[in-house]
C-alpha cells in the first residue's frame, strides 16, 4: 500500500511537472536586429544633429585658437608651425564630411 502511494504520488509530481513546463527558445540575434532596426533613426537624428555639430564647434573654436597662438609664437620667435594646425583642420574637415558616409559604414 505504501509503495502503491509514493509511486502514485511521484507519478502525479511528474504529470504536473511536464505540464507546467514550458519550452521557450530565445533568438538573441533577432532581437538585436529588431532593436537596432527601431533605433537606428533616433540614433542617426541625434548624433547628426547634435554629436557631429558638438565636435564641429569645438574643433573650429580650437583651430582659431591655435592659429592665434601659431601667430603670436611666430611675432615672438620667427618660426611657424604647421602641423599641430593642420592636424586640428583635418580633424575639423573630417567631423564635417562624416555624417556622409559614416552611416554606410556602420
Amino acid at each position: 500500500m505504501r509503495k502503491k502511494r509514493i509511486l502514485a504520488s511521484l507519478s502525479i509530481v511528474m504529470i504536473m511537472a511536464s505540464m507546467l513546463s514550458i519550452t521557450a527558445s530565445a533568438d538573441v540575434a533577432g532581437a538585436m536586429t529588431s532593436t537596432w532596426g527601431t533605433a537606428k533613426g533616433q540614433i542617426q537624428s541625434v548624433v547628426n544633429n547634435v554629436v557631429f555639430p558638438a565636435i564641429d564647434v569645438i574643433l573650429a573654436v580650437l583651430l582659431f585658437v591655435k592659429i592665434g597662438a601659431a601667430y603670436l609664437d611666430y611675432r615672438k620667435h620667427g618660426q611657424l608651425e604647421w602641423t599641430p594646425i593642420a592636424i586640428i583642420f583635418g580633424g575639423l574637415l573630417f567631423s564635417l564630411t562624416a555624417p556622409m558616409y559614416v552611416w554606410s559604414i556602420i
